[in-house]
């Protein structure tokens, strides 16, 4: 659809497990059919197909206030925010979690991931802030990172104006947000920074290793790409991937970090970066809960239609809910 050769979704089937779901086969042909060759475009040029691609807002679930503001960002620059607070707020102060979205450093932002965002906040109880941060390769790391981090420092401040619990706030990403959640942690540890409740990653961008068991099996046919992550972090991180708060597996400790979510996808090349993450965390001495979409693929989370979508959710609005 995108220019990408005729012979890619061939491939990518000829690859592909065959107990596969019916439902998880139809998605990823789906998806194989109509998701751009990222690494065959510029990368704005990426960020208008995937725009165009984007269905309206929804407005659903429906949330008690949904707040958009700016903040001063990290170098003076407005950085955008939206707050969501559900209808459980009337209860009183709610866990606040800082959300910072996937879509490989290069694309998506606060409205792509609203209604994820929304049912976030609506199926744990939380006020969640959703963080328009920074996009590569315009701004390359630790630029994001410098955003989210600026972002959780204003919701240990005023996260109590919109219901929520400035004692109790989380970090949440998806994907390349999932590692800017977990390079946050690590930041605020080593400057004495806000103290954060809990990190939850889901499927998280962890690790520049693309050479791990999970890539080999699923680096080809399963929607997100070798070729793909590769260009992903080109892109973000050409250079300095010795620092851990570019690549936190880079960290020689993960100790006194916060409890941890971790949700890896099984047919997802960084899914085994996820798990030797989690792995580290716990000879370090942090409680982790750990999860594995078995037969899933990265991104899942965010396709509010796709018919396993809603099982997947609940376990982790369920191991959320044991961390916060």
């Amino acid at each position: 659809m995108y220019g990408a050769p005729e012979s890619t979704e061939d491939i990518s089937m000829s690859n592909r497990r065959s107990d596969l779901h019916p439902e998880v086969e139809a998605m990823l042909a789906t998806l194989d059919a109509g998701f751009p060759d990222v690494a065959a475009f510029p990368a704005v040029e990426v960020r208008s197909m995937i725009d165009a691609r984007r269905a309206p807002l929804g407005g659903q679930p429906d949330m008690r206030s949904v707040q958009n503001l700016t903040i001063d960002g990290p170098d003076g620059d407005p950085l955008p925010l939206r707050v969501f607070t559900p209808h459980a707020a009337a209860d009183g102060a709610l866990p606040t979690i800082v959300f910072a979205h996937g879509g490989g450093f290069v694309f998506c932002g606060i409205d792509s991931h609203d209604e994820f965002t929304r049912s976030l906040a609506e199926h744990t109880g939380s006020v969640v802030v959703s963080v328009e941060y920074r996009l590569a390769p315009e701004h390359q790391a630790p630029a994001a990172l410098e955003d989210m981090y600026t972002a959780v420092q204003w919701a240990t401040e005023h996260a109590g104006e919109y219901g929520g619990d400035v004692d109790r706030v989380a970090v949440a990403g998806d994907s390349a947000g999932g590692l800017l959640s977990a390079a946050v942690c690590l930041a605020a540890r080593e400057r004495g920074g806000p103290k954060i409740a809990a990190q939850i990653l889901l499927y998280p961008v962890i690790d520049d290793d693309f050479d791990t068991e999970s890539y080999r099996l699923y680096g080809e046919g399963y929607y997100n790409t070798t070729r793909a992550m590769k260009w992903y972090w080109d892109q973000y991180a050409p250079t300095g991937r010795d620092d851990m708060l570019v690549v936190p597996a880079r960290a020689e400790s993960l100790a006194d970090l916060p409890p941890t979510v971790m949700i890896t996808a099984e047919l997802d090349p960084p899914a085994a970066s996820g798990v030797r993450y989690a792995e580290r965390l716990r000879a370090d001495g942090v409680e982790v809960h750990e999860h594995q979409l078995e037969g899933l693929f990265h991104g899942v989370l965010t396709f509010a239609n796709f018919p396993l979508t809603p099982q997947a959710r609940q376990t982790v609005w369920d191991l959320i809910g044991e961390v916060l």
